[in-house]
């Protein structure tokens, strides 16, 4: 992606991505060839509390939006919006109501994606899963939005006129005006059927959501509508911009990474570690760790989200030099310690453990050893994804793409380099507005499928690619392989994965 100018083909207008995250809308406007004509964003409040609960109000996720892309449009000038496309967080909703002014109006607060209230739900909905989830490999969890849908449900009929909202249906309804269809990405963990496309409305039943209360579905890519006066006069967008059917905030995360061909996998690695990929077909996993999205061309995006990553860095070196810990980390591969690093409790993937903790192996010689130690325990979670997606029967020998807040350590992208044994790539930009971006230029450009990959490919620019440098693979192998069978010795990971694990640290 070519930031901060202005291309010769700017002329021919630009496509405007929306990103609602947790703390702020992000609104990013890029032409053909990628130039970044606008941006602004715009900060959100949640409501937390120590049980738990993470709430937000859902009418503010319409006034952000409005707010940041009428700043993003102030910053680009003169210009043509061709289409635009939304992702929001994965699993977030509300129940709204269709009013004569307002296609969305909230009736219950915005539940967040990590609102943990609804346990009971949570339970029944593992107890009882719909066949239609076990087809394509997807195992209930409490995050996901069907348990807190069945939690603002508890008190019976909501009344008429009352569905089920995502954060990025509240957007896109008020949008185009009327009650928005749903995409399959957004809707995954409602309970959304995505072999067969729709809902599997009898069982939703059977676990007390009425199928009157859901959406329409739609695959990513579709174009919903176009802008409506109300929302053209409120956004700053002329009347008529297609609006296209966007995909979860990790989706477009990918999208903007381009990695959207089979074969290709990417790690976004932050506070947490999150995987993606692409797959010609369904990868069946019997731990329900791995869980896929279907793209817009038909394809899976099998993934999967570690609670390991950046966070326990926060956690223990929070105000220190990371840069001259860096530097002394040189000196220490491997580390005299081997750790997994989780600043919480629990792990979702490569494997499923609720009570999983961090766990060290070994003796930090100091502080120095403490936090290479931690390092080399990310990269050797990403290595242990890859073996797992291997077992599965997925090919992950090729390169790799890196994104996230790692890759601002040039030092920690060479260790990931080094520890998985292969190129990593490190694209321009990942965020997910810019995803969304690429995304309504390929639905508004022909088949969205068809052009997704070749339009991303114009759009996004070249990346970086870091080598592993000679022998450093295999400098690391005894200590995943330590790794590996520390996590077995604590019943964290089965033989399967052990012994795809350790025949590769052979």
């Amino acid at each position: 992606m070519r930031a901060a100018r202005r291309s010769e083909s700017s002329d021919a207008g630009a496509w405007l991505g929306i990103d609602l995250g947790t703390q702020s809308v992000r609104a990013v406007l890029i032409d053909a060839d990628g130039a970044v004509l606008g941006s602004a964003a715009e900060r959100l409040t949640s409501t937390r509390w120590p049980d738990g609960r993470h709430e937000q109000d859902p009418r503010h996720w319409w006034q952000a939006v409005a707010a940041a892309t009428r700043h993003a449009l102030a910053t680009a000038g003169d210009i043509e919006v061709a289409a635009l496309a939304c992702c929001a967080t994965s699993g977030t909703i509300a129940l709204v109501r269709e009013t004569s002014d307002d296609p969305a109006q909230p009736v219950t607060p915005g539940l967040m994606y990590d609102d943990g209230r609804a346990v009971e739900q949570a339970r029944q909905v593992a107890d009882d899963p719909a066949p239609a989830w076990r087809a394509a490999g997807l195992t209930p969890q409490r995050s996901w939005a069907l348990p807190k849908a069945l939690w603002l449900l508890r008190d019976g009929d909501p009344g008429p006129d009352v569905r089920l909202a995502h954060q990025a249906d509240v957007v896109t309804s008020r949008l185009i005006g009327r009650p928005a269809p749903a995409d399959t990405s957004h809707a995954l963990k409602s309970g959304a059927d995505l072999v067969g496309g729709g809902w599997p409305a009898a069982d939703l039943a059977r676990l007390g959501l009425d199928p009157r209360l859901l959406p329409p579905l739609v695959r990513p890519g579709t174009v919903l509508g176009e802008v409506c006066p109300a929302a053209a006069e409120q956004i700053g967008l002329p009347v008529g911009v297609p609006v296209v059917a966007g995909m979860t905030d990790g989706c477009a995360a990918q999208i903007a990474s381009g990695v959207l061909r089979p074969g290709q996998w990417s790690f976004v690695v932050g506070t947490t570690t999150v995987l993606k990929g692409v797959s010609d077909t369904l990868l069946a996993d019997p731990s329900g760790a791995l869980y896929s999205h279907r793209a817009p061309d038909g394809r899976w995006w099998p993934g999967g989200a570690s609670s390991a990553g950046a966070g326990l860095l926060s956690q223990e070196f929070d105000g220190v030099d990371f840069a001259a810990l860096e530097r002394q980390a040189t000196d220490r591969e491997p580390a005299g310690s081997v750790t997994y690093p989780l600043a919480g409790v629990g792990e979702r993937f490569p494997f499923l453990r609720a009570d999983a903790t961090g766990v060290s192996w070994g003796n930090d010689r100091d502080r120095v050893d403490r936090f290479a130690a931690v390092l080399q325990g990310v990269a050797f979670v990403e290595r242990l994804c890859l073996d797992h997606l291997r077992g599965l029967g997925a090919s992950v020998d090729g390169p790799v793409t890196i994104s996230g807040g790692a890759t601002r350590s040039p030092y920690w992208t060479q260790l990931q380099a080094d520890i998985l044994g292969r190129p990593v790539a490190v694209p321009q930009v990942a965020e997910g507005a810019v995803g969304m971006a690429v995304l309504a230029a390929a639905a508004t450009s022909g088949d969205p499928g068809a052009r997704l990959a070749a339009t991303a490919e114009r759009m996004l620019g070249p990346v970086r690619v870091v080598e592993p440098r000679p022998g450093a693979h295999e400098r690391f192998d005894t200590a995943y392989a330590e790794l590996v069978r520390g996590l077995v010795e604590l019943g964290w990971i089965d033989a399967a994965l052990a012994g795809t694990a350790l025949a590769g640290a052979a």
